[in-house]
């Protein structure tokens, strides 16, 4: 079996439970993902299964992926190709459909994506420092000051200060799938996950 599956993110709802609790959760559009490739010990080093996800125009398909897709029998441009370790191949074939299923109401997941770019951002904004005083006269209310060594005369690397922010992949855990909707291949997991609405991300089952 898929030890996880991508999607992309519509956005946020909110759902009650039998007991009347309101649970915030996710709506993801996951799959259907197609088996685009298998990687086993003998011929790659290690187990793996591609899938590839997401359709994109034709002119946007070059000659490798072309050849690759049409070896695993699909006639379709997929636009994202992902692998997933495994510790078997077994009861996967190249150009298998794969879909929701693979996830049960009340199963524990992780999720991954980017989270939303920033821009240039100041150390107060970007790591949440105090800042400096804010009464009348001051001057240097949130701009960073001397950070320097004495001895070495430099910046030592991983100084926390202003630069850029976001767009980074964040691995969301401890998350849980809410609802499966099989028919239209959307899942709800409760709370937030990285990235925008209409980011791409990846659902992993949580190892056992």
């Amino acid at each position: 079996m898929l030890p996880g599956i991508l999607g992309t993110k519509i956005g946020m709802t909110h759902v009650f439970t039998d007991e009347g609790k309101m649970v915030p959760v996710t709506v993801v559009q996951a799959g259907p993902v197609y088996v685009t490739q298998l990687k086993s010990e003998e011929t790659d080093g290690y187990t793996a299964v591609q899938v590839g996800y997401g359709e994109a125009k034709e002119s946007k398909l070059t000659f490798p992926k072309y050849g690759h897709l049409k070896k695993a029998g699909l006639s379709k441009n997929l636009k994202t190709l992902k692998e997933f370790r495994v510790e078997s191949t077994d009861g996967l074939a190249l150009g298998q459909e794969i879909t929701i299923d693979i996830f049960a109401e009340g199963e524990k997941v992780t999720v991954t994506g980017n989270s939303k770019g920033r821009g240039f951002a100041g150390g107060v904004k970007r790591y949440h420092f105090k800042g400096q005083h804010m009464t009348h006269g001051y001057m240097t209310h949130r701009r960073p000051l001397s950070n320097g060594a004495t001895g070495p005369q430099r910046v030592f690397k991983g100084k926390r200060g202003p630069g850029h922010m976001g767009d980074e992949t964040v691995t969301q855990k401890g998350l849980k799938v809410v609802k499966v909707d099989a028919e239209r291949n959307l899942i709800l997991i409760d709370g937030s996950v990285p990235g925008p609405n209409g980011a791409q991300v990846i659902i992993s089952k949580v190892a056992k």
